[in-house]
């Protein structure tokens, strides 16, 4: 096989709110942290462990529009992309250097305004509910309507 393969897959939790940069031409990129957790058993305490992982993503143009307006901390998104490392010169001439997945594709799992929206309409189903009174109903039980 002579090719190569760059691609990454995370499912995490938005460890902050999407940062958005806007480019002349209307361009933009939206930057976020993941968090993903492994959990294990130390065999020696019995102790369950969770190690987070945090990795810095970034989307662009309509993509990141798109996260920016649907995305909250805290919300579990699947990603695709690929690893980019980059470096750059501070201004007082540090190097620095940074790894980021650049994603291509994503898919939302769970966004607390679903959770919100879904919460609301259960509410608003269980008032209805409530008002309804079966004893003011003019039909009697046994009657079908055809």
């Amino acid at each position: 096989m002579n090719g190569t393969l760059n691609k990454v897959m995370l499912i995490g939790h938005l460890g902050d709110e999407i940062k958005m940069h806007y480019f002349d031409g209307g361009n933009c990129i939206g930057r976020f942290q993941l968090a993903t957790n492994e959990v294990y058993i130390n065999k020696t305490t019995n102790e369950k462990i969770t190690s987070t992982e945090w990795h810095n993503l970034v989307v662009r143009n309509k993509a990141a529009e798109i996260c920016e307006k649907h995305l909250s901390k805290g919300d579990k998104i699947y990603v695709e992309g690929r690893i980019k490392s980059r470096q750059w010169q501070t201004e007082d001439g540090t190097t620095k250097h940074t790894t980021e997945i650049q994603v291509t594709e994503f898919t939302f799992l769970s966004t607390k305004k679903d959770a919100e929206n879904n919460k609301q309409i259960h509410s608003s189903e269980s008032a209805k509910n409530t008002n309804f009174d079966p004893q003011n109903n003019s039909l009697p039980i046994n009657d079908l309507p055809f």
